[in-house]
């Protein structure tokens, strides 16, 4: 199973998401701290895109520019009534943007996807 590195400022999403990859046997761990996110080597980084506690595609943006992000995959998830921050994740290179919704009935399967 694949390992994966959560960035939620919603604790409550975010061990919901957390609890729900584990079940699925992935190895998962959450952060809050945007700032300090580091993927070390995860095969999959989950992004909120919805925080308001930080901008996920900037941190993004910046894993990727400072080289750390290396061969991990990102996933956004964002609320579905925000299109214009789906298209600035996927302008930005994101390689799967989903909504809430969907991350909640599909997680696993999204990151065995990504993870391949």
């Amino acid at each position: 199973m694949a390992s994966v590195v959560a960035l939620f400022d919603d604790l409550l999403l975010g061990s919901n998401v957390l609890g729900m990859l584990r079940v699925a046997g992935h190895e998962a761990r959450l952060t809050g701290d945007a700032a300090a996110v580091h993927p070390d080597g995860a095969a999959v980084l989950i992004v909120d895109l919805a925080s308001a506690g930080f901008d996920g595609v900037a941190a993004v943006e910046r894993l990727r520019a400072d080289g750390e992000l290396g061969e991990t995959r990102t996933l956004g998830v964002y609320s579905h009534v925000d299109a214009e921050t789906k298209r600035r994740a996927e302008a930005a290179g994101f390689d799967l943007v989903v909504p809430r919704s969907r991350m909640a009935r599909e997680g696993p399967a999204l990151i065995e996807r990504l993870a391949g």
